[in-house]
């Protein structure tokens, strides 16, 4: 297999620095010494490093990418609200929306970051990669199109998905987000369409705490092709799978996608600090396997992940790895030092009975 690694090394360079992790700096709020939100590139960054140390990036294909164009934005967003990010950031920088602070290069670098996923989905269809992952910073499943928030300027996804739309290459496309937080801008663009399913497994009433319910199915043409998953906080390894099994495979094969893209957080991580989710290094193996395996049942393996959260500096880079190890089907390994924690500190069988109870819920309101 040939897997596609995007990544650019502007992306690294965004910055938001005037917050104490998620509170805004001033009067007895001090600078936070770690460079300010937890949206940091140091997660990402690492996630290159360790792919390079262990060889895992001789085995990619590492093409280029160009920034999406203006064209490519307005398909998803404004020009009033293009207009306003780019002269903001051009004042050097400022903040809109919310938690969404950048610098004087802000609108430079979300354009770069929407390219490499747009880039990454283009390869894929297009037969240059069999699949392609776009290490994209800053992020992109929240923002809506005129109001971003949760540390995304642009929505990469939907810029990606209408690029290649535009071009003629992609029809019913299916996007798994399985960030710890709804993905919420996603499910707002294609809230009222029937050609693009989302799906969005989450920490319930995390981020946004006001969306994310899983009775919010989509409306006009788009009732039916919008799934929220909401799991416990403390759901593990075994929730998230039986969740796949059980509610989001299904729902792949009933839409029958051409092409699947997947919203690939890592901050469900057990160690993850603005989660309280369980997952580990295996279990984001796991669902990309899944994932891989109906692609390749359902629309020839057509798969594109691109990054969106995760925030711990330690464990970020090995679930990455792992995510990579899957899509390329490479040998190399990266052992995780957090899976033995992780493993003792899995839900015991009263929980997980709990959670199974509530999909078993969902899966009935579904086949309903």
């Amino acid at each position: 297999m040939t897997t596609g690694f995007f990544v650019n090394e502007r992306c690294f360079w965004h910055s938001g620095g005037n917050y104490s992790f998620m509170v805004p700096v001033g009067g007895l709020m001090q600078p936070s010494t770690a460079g300010g939100l937890p949206e940091n590139p140091e997660t990402k960054r690492r996630f290159k490093n360790l792919v390079e140390v262990t060889g895992l990036m001789a085995e990619l294909a590492t093409p280029g990418a160009q920034p999406a164009t203006e064209e490519d934005l307005l398909r998803i967003h404004p020009q009033s609200y293009i207009d306003l990010f780019r002269e903001t950031a051009a004042k050097g920088g400022g903040e809109l929306g919310l938690r969404t602070p950048f610098g004087p290069d802000g609108f430079e670098i979300a354009a770069i970051s929407a390219g490499l996923t747009r880039a990454a989905l283009i390869d894929v269809l297009q037969g240059r990669l069999d699949n392609a992952y776009a290490l994209s910073r800053p992020p992109g499943h929240h923002c809506l199109p005129d109001f971003p928030n949760g540390f995304c300027l642009l929505n990469n996804i939907a810029i990606a998905l209408e690029a290649a739309r535009a071009a003629g290459l992609a029809d019913r496309v299916a996007v798994i987000d399985w960030d710890v937080h709804h993905g919420n801008g996603t499910e707002a663009i294609y809230y009222e369409r029937p050609d693009t399913l989302t799906i969005s497994i989450h920490q319930e009433r995390n981020y946004p705490q006001d969306s994310g319910d899983f009775e919010d199915r989509g409306a006009g043409a788009g009732e039916g092709f919008n799934l929220n998953i909401p799991l416990p906080p403390g759901g593990g390894h075994a929730t998230y799978l039986e969740a796949f099994e059980r509610l989001v495979i299904p729902q792949l094969y009933a839409f029958q996608p051409d092409t699947i893209v997947v919203a690939c957080g890592f901050d469900a991580s057990g160690v993850d600090p603005l989660g309280r989710m369980m997952a580990g290094s295996d279990t984001f193996r796991a669902m990309t396997e899944m994932t891989m395996e109906a692609a390749a049942d359902l629309c020839e393996g057509k798969l594109m992940l691109t990054h969106e959260g995760g925030y711990s500096e330690a464990h970020v880079p090995f679930c990455g790895h792992a995510v990579l190890e899957a899509m390329s089907g490479s040998a190399i390994i990266a052992p995780d030092p957090m899976k033995p924690r992780l493993d003792r500190q899995q839900p015991g069988p009263r929980f997980e009975h709990y959670c199974s109870t509530l999909i078993a819920e969902m899966e009935a309101a579904l086949e309903a």
